[in-house]
Parts: C-alpha cells; sequence; structure tokens
C-alpha cells in the first residue's frame, strides 16, 4: 500500500492529510434432457425447468410457488447462478429469485440470503435443495404447494431438466476471444504477466466503511458494485474518503450499470478489482499476482464509521479467510472446486504447474504498518525473537509467502521511508502518536540515497500546521523542522527486526524491502547479501534506485509501481540498466490498486499519437481484445486511463505503441523470471551446469536421474540451461563442451524417463560421444535407424545415437519409454536427439 506521492497521480493534499487522521453462459445441452452432472457444482448458470421427483415440475404465479406444472415447458425457467460452491440462486424469467418466507417460499427481486439455496446431491441422482444456514429443506407435497420441513435431508428430491427461456444473470463482459493460454507442460518454461503488489481484498480495510464496492459478491453483480451514495465515507459526492482520496467530488455515485463516474484511474476509494475484470487480465495473460493483505490500525481508529474491528492482524486474518472464499466463488462459477481460473500457490513449483495450467497464480503476502503486532515506543520494541518465530510459523502454516516488514510508521523491525508532502506531514504526526516520536530525518550519509523528501515546517504551532483536527489527536509537542533537501531516517533495523529478515530467508520467504527507510534497507541487504539469498523483490517502487542493483545481483525481482505508461517505460529502461548479466531479466509490475495507489491516467496525447487501437490481440498473438464493457459504460484506455484492473492488457499494448517489442517480451518474460528467483529462495541452485567428465549408470548421469520427479531434479541438479516442452537442458563445463548438452526427458506423469547427454566425455559402458561406432559391435544390438541399445536389469536400456560412424550422443532410457524402438525414436525425438 502505498498513498500516491512522487511519480503518481496526486491529490488534495490538504484535505489527505486530515483524512489520514480522521478519516460464462449456459450450461451446454438440448432442451428437455434430463442432466447426469454432478448438480452440486455443475448446474452452475444453466438454464432449467426444475421437477419434484415423482410429481409436478416447479412453477410460479405472482409470489406463489408449486411443484404444479405437468412438463418442463410450462415449467418456470430458472437459470441456477452459483453464490458459492454448491449454493446457488433460482432466477427467474422476470428477473425474480425463488426465496425462503416463514415455513414457506415466495418470490423475491432482491438477491440475498433468503434466496441462497444450498444444493444436496442425492445417491441415484437429484437433489435437495436447503436454506441458506442448512437447518431445513424445501419440500413438494402432494398438492404440489411448496413449503420447508426441518433438517436438510428432509427435502423433496429434484430433479433438473434443460430448457430454453431463461432470464440472462446480469453481468460483466469480459471483451476477450480466444481460449487462455497454456504451457507445453507442467514442468516447461512459462510466459505471462506478472503483478506483484495487489490489494484484492482492500475492501475490509480501515475498518470496511472507506471503501465502495467489492471484488464479488455471492449475489452478483448489482450488490458487489453498488450505487455508493449510502457510503458514508466513499461516497463520491458527500463521503470524507470520496471526496479527498481522488476523482470528482460531484460525480455520480452509481455504479451498476452505469458505471459513469466509476471506477476511474484516480478515485482511490471505488473497487478496482471486480472478479470479471481479473478475468479478463488473465484471459488476456496475466499468471501471478501477489495479493497483499493490508491494514493499518492507527488510520482506521480515527475513522468515525467502521464495519470491522482495527488491529492489523485480525484484518489479515480476516482478509485471508475472505480471500479464500473468493477464490471458491471464482471456481464455482467455473462448475466446482479447482475449475476456476484462480490458484493460490505456496511454492515456485505449484505456481509452475498452474501457470503452465493456465491458470492465475497467486502468492498472498502481508502489507501492514505493525507487523505481528510490534509497535516500537520510545525506541523499544514490544516484540522479542520469540514472538517473531511463533508468528512466522503461525503465517508460513496459512500460506504467507511474501512480507513488507513495514508500512506507513516506525515499528519494532524497522524505521519507515516515511511520505511526501502534506500527507508526510499528517502520517509523521501519526507516527509520534504511534511510537513516541516524529520520524528521525536527518542528511543521508553518501548525499545520494534518501528517504521520501519531507516539508520544512516554518513555526511550532500545531494548529499552524493542520488546525484543529490535528490539534485534537497530536499530543503536546513541537511539529519537527526538517532541513531542505534529502533526508534520511535514522532509525534502521532494529536487532528482532534484523531476526526476522533472517528467519525470512531461512523459511525460504519472499523480502520486500519496500516502505523501510534507506538505513534499515541497506542493513537488511547486508544481511541477504551475507547469506546470499536471491528471495528479495521490491514490488512497488517503495525502494532507493541504489537498492536495485543490489536486489537484481543477488538473483531477486523488481517490479515498479504502474502508473501510467510513459514513467513505468522509463522505470524499465532504468532497471533494465542495472540488470545483472548472471540472472535472466524480465519485467513486471505493482498495480497497487485498491491500496490508494492512483492508476494511470490516460496517456497524454495518446488519442493523436499512437493511440491503442480496438481490436488488438494479447501478447502473445492467442486472443483478441476489444474495448471492455461494463453494464452501459463502455472503456477505452486512450480515453479513460487504468479505470479498473480489466484494462490492464489495454495498458500493456500502450506500452508496446511507446516502446515497442522488447518491452512485452520483457514483460512476457515475468512470469518465469519470477519463478527462477522463487525456485532459489526455496534452495534450488542456480547454476545446473553438469561436470564435464561423467559415468551413466542404470539410473543416469550423476543428479540427473531416471524416476525422479521434475521438483526432485531441480533440488538436486540445480536450474537447467532451458525448458522446453517436457525436457529440461543443461549445460556442460569445458570449452569443447560449449554447444554439449544434457537432456532429461519427462513422462507425462512428469518423472524422468530419459537422459541424455551430447557432451564428449559422458560416458556409457565405456563408450562416448565421439568414438567410433565400430566399437559398439558385439556389445549392443540395432534399436531403430541409427540407434544402438544394450539392456540393462530392470527393462531400461542405454541407447547410443549413431551419425557418420561416430556416437554423438549417449542415453539411459526407463524401460516405460525404450520397450520398443518405436518408443525409443519418439522419446529420442522429444528430447531433440533426432
Amino acid at each position: 500500500m502505498g498513498f500516491p506521492g512522487r511519480g503518481r497521480a496526486g491529490l488534495r493534499a490538504p484535505l489527505l492529510a486530515l483524512v489520514a487522521l480522521a478519516a460464462a453462459g449456459p450450461a451446454a445441452g438440448s432442451a428437455g434432457a434430463a442432466v447426469d452432472q454432478t448438480p452440486a457444482y455443475e448446474l452452475v448458470h444453466g438454464c432449467y425447468a426444475l421437477q419434484a421427483k415423482g410429481g409436478g415440475f416447479l412453477a410460479q404465479n405472482g409470489s406463489t410457488w408449486r411443484a404444479s406444472a405437468k412438463d418442463a415447458a410450462s415449467a418456470e425457467p430458472l437459470r441456477l447462478q452459483a453464490t458459492a460452491l454448491g449454493r446457488y440462486l433460482l432466477y427467474g424469467k422476470d428477473r425474480d429469485f425463488l426465496a425462503v418466507a416463514g415455513r414457506g417460499t415466495t418470490t423475491t427481486t432482491t438477491p440475498g440470503p433468503a434466496a441462497d439455496w444450498r444444493v444436496v446431491a442425492q445417491e441415484g441422482g437429484g437433489f435437495r435443495l436447503a436454506t441458506l444456514d442448512g437447518t431445513k429443506g424445501l419440500v413438494a407435497p402432494g398438492d404440489g404447494a411448496l413449503a420447508l420441513a426441518d433438517g436438510a435431508d428432509s427435502g423433496t428430491t429434484f430433479l433438473a431438466v434443460r430448457r430454453d427461456g431463461c432470464a440472462v444473470f446480469p453481468e460483466i463482459e469480459t471483451g476477450v476471444t480466444g481460449e487462455p493460454s497454456r504451457g507445453s507442460a507442467p514442468q516447461a518454461e512459462t510466459r505471462g504477466l506478472i503483478d506483484e503488489h495487489l490489494h484484492h481484498m482492500a475492501f475490509q480495510f480501515l475498518g470496511g466503511s472507506v471503501h465502495c464496492g467489492a471484488p464479488w459478491s455471492p449475489y452478483g453483480v448489482t450488490v458487489a458494485l453498488p450505487d455508493c451514495s449510502k457510503e458514508p465515507l466513499a461516497n463520491a459526492e458527500t463521503g470524507l474518503a470520496g471526496t479527498v482520496l481522488g476523482g470528482d467530488p460531484l460525480a455520480d455515485p452509481v455504479g451498476w450499470p452505469t458505471f459513469k463516474s466509476w471506477p476511474a484511474h484516480d478515485m482511490l476509494a471505488h473497487e478496482g478489482t471486480y472478479w470479471k475484470w481479473m478475468e479478463r487480465a488473465w484471459r488476456a495473460g496475466l499468471r501471478h499476482t501477489t495479493v497483499l493483505l493490508v491494514e493499518n490500525a492507527f488510520l482506521c481508529n480515527v475513522l468515525p464509521v467502521k464495519k470491522y474491528g482495527c488491529n492489523e492482524m485480525d484484518t489479515v486474518k480476516r482478509q485471508y479467510d475472505t480471500f479464500h472464499d473468493y477464490v471458491d466463488y471464482i471456481d464455482a462459477q467455473f462448475g466446482g472446486p479447482g475449475k476456476g481460473f484462480m490458484r493460490i500457490v505456496t511454492d515456485p513449483f505449484e505456481a509452475r504447474e498452474a501457470i503452465n495450467d493456465g491458470k492465475l497464480a497467486v502468492t498472498l503476502g502481508i502489507e501492514v504498518s505493525k507487523l505481528f503486532d510490534c509497535g516500537v515506543y520510545n525506541g523499544q520494541p514490544s516484540c522479542d525473537n520469540g514472538w517473531v518465530d511463533k508468528q512466522l510459523d503461525y503465517w508460513w502454516d496459512r500460506g504467507i509467502r511474501q512480507m513488507e516488514i513495514v508500512n506507513k510508521f516506525d515499528n519494532g523491525f524497522t524505521g519507515v521511508a516515511g511520505d511526501s508532502g502534506e500527507v508526510g506531514l499528517a502520517i509523521n504526526a501519526a507516527n509520534r502518536v504511534e511510537t513516541g516520536s516524529f520520524w528521525d530525518m536527518k542528511p543521508c550519509a553518501d548525499g545520494h540515497n534518501h528517504d521520501r523528501e519531507q516539508i520544512g515546517v516554518p513555526g511550532t504551532g500545531r494548529g499552524e500546521l493542520l488546525g484543529s483536527l490535528l490539534g485534537a489527536i497530536v499530543p503536546p509537542g513541537q511539529v519537527p523542522i526538517y532541513d531542505p533537501g534529502p533526508m534520511c531516517n535514522q532509525a534502521g533495523l532494529s536487532p528482532v527486526g534484523a531476526y526476522l529478515v533472517r528467519r525470512m530467508a531461512e523459511k525460504g520467504m519472499i523480502f520486500d524491502p519496500d516502505h523501510m527507510s534507506v538505513v534499515a534497507r541497506d542493513q537488511a541487504l547486508t544481511i541477504m547479501e551475507a547469506l546470499d539469498y536471491p528471495g528479495v523483490m521490491s514490488s512497488h517502487s517503495w525502494s532507493d534506485p541504489s537498492a536495485l542493483p543490489r536486489i537484481l545481483k543477488l538473483g531477486g525481482y523488481v517490479t515498479p509501481y504502474a502508473g501510467n505508461t510513459t514513467s513505468f517505460v522509463r522505470q524499465w529502461r532504468e532497471t533494465k540498466r542495472v540488470r545483472s548479466d548472471r540472472y535472466r531479466f524480465g519485467f513486471g509490475f505493482g498495480s497497487d490498486i485498491n491500496g490508494f495507489g492512483a492508476q494511470g491516467g490516460p496517456r497524454e496525447g495518446a488519442a493523436t499519437d499512437s493511440p491503442v487501437t480496438y481490436p488488438f490481440t494479447s501478447f502473445d498473438g492467442k486472443q483478441r481484445i476489444e474495448r471492455q464493457v461494463s453494464g452501459e459504460r463502455v472503456y477505452d484506455i486512450n480515453r479513460d486511463g487504468l479505470a479498473h484492473y480489466g484494462l490492464y492488457p489495454d495498458w500493456l499494448e500502450d506500452l508496446r505503441q511507446l516502446a515497442g517489442q522488447e518491452i512485452i517480451d520483457d514483460m512476457a518474460r515475468g512470469t518465469e523470471t519470477l519463478l527462477l528467483t522463487w525456485e532459489r529462495a526455496v534452495g534450488v541452485p542456480a547454476d545446473g551446469t553438469r561436470p564435464k567428465g561423467a559415468t551413466f549408470s542404470r539410473r543416469g548421469l550423476g543428479a540427473v536421474r531416471l524416476h525422479d520427479r521434475w521438483t526432485d531434479l531441480l533440488r538436486r541438479g540445480g536450474q537447467p540451461d532451458a525448458r522446453t516442452g517436457r525436457v529440461f537442458s543443461y549445460r556442460v563445463a569445458g570449452a569443447k563442451n560449449r554447444r554439449a548438452r544434457v537432456r532429461a526427458l519427462f513422462t507425462s506423469r512428469g518423472r524422468v524417463g530419459l537422459v541424455a547427454s551430447t557432451a564428449a566425455g559422458h560416458t556409457a559402458g565405456g563408450l562416448g560421444v565421439g568414438d567410433r561406432a565400430t566399437r559398439l559391435q558385439g556389445r549392443t544390438e540395432a534399436f531403430g535407424a541409427n540407434v544402438r541399445a544394450r539392456r540393462l536389469p530392470g527393462g531400461g536400456r542405454i541407447l547410443y545415437g549413431i551419425r557418420d560412424g561416430r556416437v554423438r550422443f549417449t542415453a539411459v532410457a526407463a524401460a516405460s519409454v525404450a520397450r520398443t524402438p518405436a518408443q525409443a525414436a519418439r522419446a529420442l525425438r522429444q528430447a531433440g536427439l533426432r
């Protein structure tokens, strides 16, 4: 999370200083066909007539529902709209719903808990419908009048019959056609875009009353993206947050269906990551995000209206649980557990498999001011090493894999970089309340790298600074007067903070030094350098320039704040200039969306100077992307900028207009470069170069062994030079072996089925590359064209490839891939040896 400062869309600074302190289509099948799917999940979006088993079909007359229709054609056509896994709205042709009313049923036009039905599959076919709380079941007695009986298992069994004529449930369009891109194999190299700083659950941030809208609602877009006029703080017209945090204070508060004024790139109190907008970005190539769970207790506590408590780690727990519900909801829209486009991952191997399966892999992280409730007061941290171990273990077990250890205020671990301008004045005043002192800003030691620039304040009166509101909150004392020019917070890494950094490295977590003071960040990176630990990432431009080459030299990763395309291109060039030649270079961005980070506005001159032209194709050319339509609103990146997350594919196309194919190629390598960093962080050796002299055994060649899983090969053999399809390819040490490779071919089950080498000095049975083929006579048998073989115990074979009378490769193959010459030939072709 970062309030916009340098390089971001500006806010109304004086007011912000105050608020900082005060404030899918129908299921396939012909009509009339009985459903043989698993009804708990696969009825989603389908159009059906529901029949009480052995009785009539559901029909309605006004608010009265009965199982009285004689056939499907005369029944009420019902759209089954999933609210969660195994739960549905029954949406009628008149855009109404079957709902609970006391011990019976009624019709409602408002989706909600009363219209939310659990589907309970029955042995032998069909399903029962239970109330949301699971205490009652829907029954259709002999006369067909619907009623509720106690117990979910007491209901009537219903059958679903396909039919036509259902109303279409309202939803946002993606505007992307073409199947989502997949990788060639689970273990193969990936291609895709990454966003390493995203606040999906920020609608629960700051007590849950500052933000209008949510990334989803069980009851659909009309509830998730509502009219904001009733939100006391987020209302763009009258609400404190909406007025101060960007956008037109006279904006239309209505979301769905008009979206006249919001979402917008500069309206920071309104939802920007609705799930269909995320789906658009995924369909166009987004393949990894880091979702940071976020809170700021001080700002939450001073706001006058709250839905939730303000403890930061309690909010993290709430957002953690809610995010899992969100992923389940997306799964429900796609037909069941694991079928949605989003997967939570906890290691680089899960992430690679998810990305190559065409999914959006999500890593969960934390960004709060008082991590693990560890504050500082008068220089004394409120936690110790034992508490760090307990908290790290707790959150590691729940899948947290990335953390920033500070956000807005100094804490028990580290000093903070601070904020700029009037925002900085307000946050600094709050720092005094939280920690007992203002930021200890002094001239920087090297004169170059510095924290966020502060405003020098003449005079001593607090009322002169921020007025009566600030005077009511900040305790007596003078506001600090800082010298002009670059300044550095002298609060560095505390001993317990240094312990936390080391423990994160021991666990293989991704350490994000953003928001730390220059002094603390330098100390933390020195620790990482001493450990030779690559799992370091600057995720959204809250780091000083000197840190970037150090992070990249470690094998870490940098994803600058996205913002507008012009500034992002500049950051890409500056970052690429300091890249490490030792590691592959790929690029990504940190959107900071929903985290009070303004998104990029329309590029100046874009309408006439190289605008994005619709439709365009995705970065890999496999999807066609039209203008995004939300309800009645049509979005255009040239006019609207990054109004919501669904426009990131358009933003990427604008990058192409500005910087050409080179930046697109670097962005397409984003997932792979991230995964390589993460692999190294969890112990995979960076250099998998094989030694120049080694002898094949029946198990393989050194660390490259038959039957190993691809993850085991990585941990033992290191990162390969290339991962093409089902093949890992390793370099071989020695000048004579510059083009030689050791190759491991994986079976469809992900285990090594063949190990081969084209390197001289790698021998099998005393023979190797370059030897005369005549030496194989009498010791091997012909095994297809230009291949000789020798059988091994257990059914495997040593293979020798022959060309021009010489051995050109040696290999050992498992029985499963070399039972016959034809099988062996196929495996050798897949390994690139034929």
